[in-house]
């Protein structure tokens, strides 16, 4: 008899184990002040768009931009895609925050991770408005051929990269489609991107698997966005020790299942993680891991307040201002 209440008892605790650990995330600032009462030049800006992608980078007075949000676009009328948009929330922010005295934004480069609508839609509709002008662009060329069949026939992949690659075209932005990792540089940030291979699988795979990863470094303070970058084919295993140890970790793919392996985290080993999604929809044993590897370190997620803001110190120093995941139990 007390063997299996024992058992009962060991077999709850596993049970909840990750999700105890996941409760052990710092309480810090909200985003109080407005990102231009607080000081300092070098920023990421990770903005509250749902359960995508819009980061606005800034150093020195460059700015650039990775991924653009989800959009309202839905060209097939698929069920699935009727998803809220947020492209005129992403350049309402660009004008709000990037633009000069003049109200125009100048864009040293954007960067599709991958051709997901929730990353790239909102880039035609940035790149179309007369106020922006970019001065290149960085996107892999979409290959459907290595695309597997359920993302051919229900998602939108084709037709946001088409978008993207079409505003481009009209805005004469040249298109870097064959990135390598030769860093270059953004203000104070040097910028290397990693993925930019496609290593020969005989599978079909997700367009996940294509995305790029981002790691911007200044004096030493290195941080890694992740866009939806998984382990489905290997890719974090790959590129773990390429990357190293980071400071500021992008959660790849929203935290969802796939991606974020403990493999990885603790390669990367970061001092604290942004995950780009609502509470509601994060994954709490994804959060559990982070939390379990980097248990007293903080963990901040855009669908709260404003989205979050990053500051980077010339000492190394990182702040945060907005988004705290305090409580995985709330359902917002």
């Amino acid at each position: 008899m007390l063997t299996k209440i024992f058992a009962a008892i060991l077999s709850l605790f596993c049970v909840l184990f990750p999700h105890l650990f996941a409760l052990d995330i710092a309480n810090r600032a909200v985003l109080d002040p407005a990102p231009d009462e607080i000081p300092g030049t070098d920023r990421i800006h990770f903005m509250r768009t749902g359960s995508s992608d819009a980061i606005l980078l800034e150093s020195d007075g460059h700015f650039a931009m990775v991924d653009a949000g989800e959009d309202t676009d839905n060209p097939r009328g698929f069920d699935g895609l009727n998803l809220p948009g947020y492209e005129q929330d992403v350049l309402a922010y660009l004008k709000a925050h990037a633009a000069d005295e003049n109200g125009k934004v100048y864009l040293d480069f954007v960067l599709g991770t991958h051709a997901h609508s929730d990353h790239i839609g909102g880039f035609d509709t940035i790149l179309l408005d007369p106020d922006v002008t970019v001065g290149r662009a960085y996107l892999k060329q979409y290959d459907s051929s290595k695309i597997n069949e359920y993302e051919i026939e229900q998602w939108d992949n084709q037709e946001v990269y088409d978008q993207m690659v079409d505003a481009l075209n009209e805005r004469g932005v040249p298109v870097i489609s064959e990135p390598d990792g030769t860093p270059f540089e953004l203000g104070n940030f040097t910028v290397t991107l990693f993925n930019t291979d496609d290593p020969e699988n005989p599978e079909r795979v997700g367009e996940n698997d294509q995305s790029l990863g981002v790691l911007l470094e200044k004096n030493g303070t290195r941080i890694f966005l992740a866009g939806d970058m998984d382990d489905n084919t290997g890719d974090e295993t790959r590129l773990a020790p390429e990357i190293g140890k980071v400071d500021l970790f992008k959660v790849g793919h929203h935290s969802y299942s796939g991606s974020t392996t403990q493999s990885f985290v603790e390669t990367l080993r970061p001092d604290a993680c942004v995950i780009t999604n609502s509470k509601k929809n994060a994954d709490l044993n994804t959060v559990a891991r982070i939390v379990h590897i980097c248990r007293h370190k903080n963990v901040y997620i855009t669908g709260n307040e404003n989205g979050v803001l990053a500051v980077i110190g010339d000492n190394g120093d990182i702040s945060y201002y907005g988004g705290t995941f305090d409580d995985i139990n709330t359902s917002e």
